[in-house]
């Protein structure tokens, strides 16, 4: 599955907490995150460190906020949303999985899974990705605490991070194949 498909959950939480307000947009999100989940097993595939980690993440906020009360400011749901999708990435990193492993093994073929440089080339990427949602983490943090900062500064930051990550997870794999033909 493409990694952007893993993200569809947090995409429907960023769309639907302003909408509808942050415990109708994280139960959409838990619903779909156990979506992605059941379409992997039905698929006959196991669900990737990513999948699994936003049906926990998702799951747990959902029932923290229902049981907490519905008072939590929409830019602290934030926080925690990011700051889980941050720790997701950061266990997979310490686990060994750096989580954009299973989604290469997709497009790569399995001769060179062991091999140092397809190991190495994911961890990259997978600390890029990490550093991308810490940026956002920063961004949610300044806009929750420091409400005199404009929403569109949260908004232009997270957006350039998050496409410089996915532009590098495109380019990386392709400059890393290109240096090792050249050897």
């Amino acid at each position: 599955m493409n990694i952007l498909v893993s993200f569809i959950p947090f995409i429907v939480f960023a769309l639907f907490d302003r909408l509808v307000g942050p415990f109708e947009g994280l139960l959409l999100a838990t619903a779909v995150s156990i979506a992605l989940v059941v379409r992997e097993r039905i698929a006959g595939r196991t669900p990737k460190i990513l999948e699994v980690g936003s049906v926990i993440l998702f799951g747990a906020l959902t029932l923290y906020v229902f049981f907490a009360g519905d008072n939590l400011p929409l830019m602290a749901v934030r926080l925690l949303v990011d700051s889980g999708l941050l720790a997701i990435v950061l266990v997979s990193i310490a686990i060994g999985t750096p989580f954009t492993i299973q989604y290469a093994r997709e497009k790569v073929p399995e001769q060179y899974w062991q091999s140092p440089r397809f190991r190495k080339t994911n961890l990259v990427i997978t600390w890029v990705w990490a550093l991308a949602f810490a940026i956002t983490v920063a961004a949610d943090a300044v806009l929750l605490f420091a409400p005199q900062v404009p929403p569109q500064f949260g908004t232009i930051v997270i957006i350039l991070s998050l496409v410089a990550a996915f532009k590098f997870t495109v380019w990386y794999p392709k400059q890393q194949a290109g240096a090792a033909q050249g050897k």
